[in-house]
């Protein structure tokens, strides 16, 4: 597969990603974003279906999932088997999720890949048979996952931080509510929330944009339109200290820190992700975090700290996440709000953001090789109305972060006096109120 179309910046001489997209309304009401790529060998598709889990009805969460997960489990058309052997036979794969659908194959196949998924995504069937394997995988899961303080540990911060919003929901339900969902559910949900309005396709490949619509058009063409969605919801906890605890008799603890962050489209995204990169993102060599609590303390391994890498169409959050002995709790949690604060006071020095800085304009444009990626980024900016020369402006703009710059965000976006703390291992819900308020005071 050919590497990113490249360009280079006159005045800095920047490796700058670009990726061409033709935009087309279909008749069934979705829209359609191809990205051409003459040469591929591969094509990908993507079909994002907006709401998701957002939409799943309380006591029954995790039906986005397993409506998304079971379209390729048969169609009208065909069985299960039938659709697993026409995708093997040409080396391509589709599967589904809570937010849509999405699939590669060979680029000389890329009609049967489109064929495929279009029969997947309008008319599943939704066999009793495979509907009752699937809950009992997903559950099966779900329940190893009740037991793990991690994936515990995560989904209590995301709560705190969330609040009652639907974000702050375990994102694949739980054992009981998956239990509940049947046959008539899936097919309700898809019936409702499947539609035409709500779809954005992407696509990336070697095929002509117009023959990508011509196709799309008419094997969408008896698709439900359905109603768009409204504005989502927006209404979240204000920011105030909060603690939560998930007792487990483990060698280990996992610490959770952080707040409600930010969005795509904020104006100091680029300079949050230089910030990020300096303070716990990306290889230790240009972290502080990483190079403070792992290598110099050698409190743990996996350590680390960003703002910017969840932010969407919603709010992320940040996170500081370490996995430590019970011993060094109290020294890492100190250790996360000192480099806050350090980073919010002194002015990074001009050496160390340039390493940053220089990692993440080198290896930015790598991430673009792959089909699959191109069209999670194209539907990405798409959802987050980003220009389309968004790339290049976002590796100008990396490149033009100065100290100021991620002294100002750090104190505009990050909080060491008001965040939310989770630990999960041996430990009550009280001593972690108690860690977090003497770890502000020093």
């Amino acid at each position: 597969m050919k590497a990113a179309t490249v360009q280079k910046s006159p005045s800095r001489a920047l490796a700058v990603p670009h990726i061409p997209v033709e935009r087309f309304a279909l008749r069934c009401g979705a829209q359609l974003l191809v990205s051409p790529r003459p040469g591929a060998s591969v094509c990908a598709v993507q079909v994002h279906l907006r709401g998701g889990n957002s939409l799943d009805p309380t006591g029954r969460e995790g039906l986005a999932l397993l409506t998304g997960r079971l379209v390729d489990q048969g169609t009208t058309e065909s069985s299960e088997e039938e659709l697993a052997a026409r995708l093997e036979n040409a080396g391509g794969s589709l599967g589904g999720g809570a937010t849509g659908l999405s699939g590669q194959m060979a680029n000389e196949r890329w009609e049967l890949l489109l064929e495929t998924l279009c029969e997947c995504l309008t008319t599943p069937t939704y066999p009793e048979e495979k509907i009752e394997r699937q809950k009992q995988r997903l559950i099966d899961r779900l329940k190893v996952d009740l037991e793990d303080p991690r994936v515990q540990g995560a989904q209590l911060f995301r709560k705190l931080v969330y609040g009652s919003h639907w974000l702050g929901r375990p994102e694949h339900g739980e054992p009981a509510t998956v239990g509940r969902i049947g046959r008539a559910d899936l097919k309700r949900f898809h019936a409702s929330n499947w539609c035409g309005k709500r779809a954005l396709i992407a696509f990336c490949g070697e095929a002509p944009p117009a023959k990508v619509r011509r196709l799309l058009d008419a094997r969408l063409a008896d698709w439900r339109p359905g109603e768009e969605l409204g504005p989502p919801d927006l209404d979240f906890p204000p920011r105030t200290p909060r603690v939560a605890a998930f007792p487990a008799e483990r060698q280990q603890v996992h610490v959770f820190l952080g707040h409600l962050g930010i969005t795509r489209t904020d104006p100091d995204y680029a300079a949050l992700t230089v910030m990020d990169h300096v303070l716990g993102t990306g290889p230790g060599f240009t972290n502080r975090i990483s190079r403070r609590l792992r290598d110099e303390l050698g409190l743990a391994y996996t350590v680390s700290a960003s703002i910017s890498s969840s932010a969407g169409v919603l709010p992320g959050i940040f996170t500081a996440y370490i996995g430590t002995s019970p011993a060094h709790l109290a020294t890492a949690v100190s250790g996360f709000l000192r480099e806050i604060r350090r980073i919010q006071r002194e002015l990074v020095p001009r050496d160390e953001l340039a390493l940053a800085k220089n990692y993440l304009t080198g290896s930015f444009v790598l991430g673009f090789e792959r089909a699959a990626r191109r069209v999670q980024t194209i539907v990405s900016a798409e959802r987050n109305k980003l220009p389309d020369d968004h790339l290049s402006q976002l590796v100008r703009a990396f490149a033009a972060v100065t100290p100021e710059d991620v002294r100002r965000v750090a104190q505009k976006h990050l909080s060491a006096e008001e965040p939310c703390l989770v630990v999960a291992g041996p430990v009550k819900e009280k001593d972690v109120e108690k860690l977090l308020v003497s770890s502000r005071r020093r």
